[in-house]
């Protein structure tokens, strides 16, 4: 899943204006964002497995600070609180939290048996929807439309750069995706812990994207 946590983060703008798209990405891809930094320095794992799914050649055999439910609970937990303590803005503290463990549900839908459920526990879960591409397709391509169209919205462009910066970001996110899904698989497990390093410039796209960009329906005006 990318796409469609990125889709959740254009969604999220709709039920809470005031927050940042910057910070929504922040939110629905967070665990993502810690990964690649755990894999850099050995706490978690990966393999390159060609053909395990039909979608993705990973093999995610280790990763449970990042991607158990338990973990995940957690993270979401302290985002929030951080957020509320930091913009006073309690229904954006309850929508990041709440952002933060889509990722796991959604990772849920998509994976095969191997999101834990808390560190040490052996049961491994997924509902394995990678094993089918078309409909791997249909879903998260229809989660990412569904949010860009809440957050198109939910804004409007100030200037010309909110209208560009929104709509070669959601073009940049395709080709992304597509490429990871029809492109060969990754040269090493390095390699896609720097290039998954490399998604915070899509958080600093959004806040970007945000800036340039007014509320035109919600509880409040963007701040």
């Amino acid at each position: 899943m990318f796409v469609g946590h990125f889709g959740v983060g254009f969604g999220a703008k709709a039920a809470a204006p005031k927050t940042s798209l910057g910070t929504l990405f922040l939110a629905a891809q967070f665990v993502d964002l810690l990964w690649p930094t755990l894999l850099l320095v050995g706490l978690e794992r990966v393999a390159i497995a060609p053909g395990i799914t039909r979608v993705t050649p990973l093999d995610f055999t280790h990763y449970p600070i990042s991607h158990s439910l338990l973990a995940v609970l957690i993270w979401g937990v302290g985002f929030g609180a951080v957020y509320s303590l930091l913009r006073r803005y309690p229904r954006g503290a309850w929508v990041c939290g709440l952002a933060v463990v889509s990722h796991w549900l959604l990772d849920l839908v998509v994976h095969r048996p191997d999101l834990p459920l808390a560190p040490g526990l052996p049961v491994l879960v997924g509902l394995g929807l990678w094993n089918s591409l078309p409909i791997t397709l249909f879903v998260e391509l229809g989660v990412f439309v569904i949010g860009v169209g809440l957050y198109v919205r939910t804004t409007a462009a100030i200037d010309r750069v909110g209208s560009i910066a929104l709509w070669s970001l959601v073009g940049f996110l395709l080709l992304v995706y597509l490429g990871s899904v029809f492109g060969e698989p990754p040269p090493s497990v390095v390699a896609i812990a720097w290039v998954g390093q490399a998604q915070w410039l899509l958080v600093v796209w959004g806040y970007w994207v945000d800036h340039h960009r007014m509320v035109v329906r919600g509880d409040a005006p963007l701040a």
